[in-house]
């Protein structure tokens, strides 16, 4: 069995090839578009491919010629703020690629699983009596990035629809883990912690908002349930990815400066804080852990310390 994974390279990726080593036996093909992997890969297992997924004919040799039995699409812009500089190369980069991929299963008759990764900020405008968002909760997005995300989520559906093809839809909250982009807020705090210690930047932190809440799930458990969903999930059907309980940023960076090896003070930027901010985001996964079973291992506390162990490392 084969499974083809877009972004292998990136954050999710990266954890999904080291769950698919570790935990199936399954033949992986890896795409890449210019960054090279964090870590080697058994190349008995995982064939690597350099592309560029926007390009339609590229993607649909590597489907013709790999025949994948599972695809999970995960390459991407993934950056909410990055969205509203650049909206454009976000809807590029997420919706062209997704459609390039489908046309290619279509019209390489492929009997393959498709993950088509959405994001719990198609949700958009949480309102209280959303709480927790299930999956029929209205889509409100309030981004750029949000909107690239509901496009792809509906092209799912519509290609399920319209051809037949095996696609299931995931909307995945906050995932966190070693290796995240100092982008996101987790990331972006254990980096400066650790800039600071190695005495690499004075000993002030800097921070957005600190009361927005959000649900926080480690990475390892996110691409765990990706896998179960594509085993266990029904086709056509979409699914929040979540550990069903909010944490303020706060609390996140209170942790982070109880592990500080010296004191820290803090300083709030301007620049991180976003044009449109809901003040809570929390899930009900409960249609995933029907389906599947799963439900979130790796406590919090230890996700945010193996994070700043990470960036020690690194640094």
């Amino acid at each position: 069995m084969r499974t083809l994974v877009t972004g292998a390279a990136g954050f999710v990726g990266g954890h999904m090839i080291h769950y698919l080593l570790t935990d199936t036996e399954q033949e992986i093909i890896g795409t890449i578009y210019r960054r090279q992997p964090r870590h080697a890969w058994p190349a008995n297992r995982v064939h690597t491919e350099q592309l560029d997924l926007r390009e339609e004919a590229a993607v649909a040799e590597i489907l013709t010629r790999w025949h994948p039995d599972f695809i999970i699409h995960l390459a991407g812009q993934s950056f909410v703020p990055v969205s509203w500089k650049h909206p454009w190369p976000t809807f590029e980069q997420n919706v062209l690629t997704l459609i390039n991929i489908l046309k290619g299963v279509r019209l390489a008759k492929l009997d393959a699983r498709v993950l088509v990764i959405g994001s719990g900020e198609e949700y958009g405008e949480i309102r209280p009596e959303d709480l927790p968002i299930d999956e029929e909760t209205p889509l409100r997005p309030t981004s750029p990035y949000a909107v690239s995300k509901v496009a792809e989520d509906l092209l799912g559906w519509q290609y399920h629809r319209s051809h037949n093809l095996h696609v299931i839809r995931v909307r995945p909250f906050n995932h966190i883990g070693p290796g995240q982009n100092e982008m996101f807020v987790t990331s972006s705090f254990a980096r400066q912690i650790a800039r600071i210690e190695a005495g690499k930047a004075p000993p002030t932190l800097r921070h957005g908002n600190l009361s927005a809440q959000r649900d926080f799930t480690d990475v390892r458990d996110v691409v765990r349930a990706y896998w179960q969903i594509l085993q266990h999930g029904k086709a056509g059907a979409v699914y929040n990815v979540g550990s069903g309980r909010a944490v303020s940023i706060r609390t996140i960076l209170d942790s982070y400066l109880a592990q500080a090896k010296i004191p820290i003070t803090l300083e709030q930027d301007p620049n991180r804080i976003r044009p449109a901010d809901i003040p809570i985001i929390v899930c009900d996964p409960d249609r995933l852990q029907r389906a599947t079973g799963w439900s979130p291992q790796i406590p919090l506390q230890k996700t945010l310390s193996d994070i700043l162990a990470d960036w020690r490392q690194r640094l």
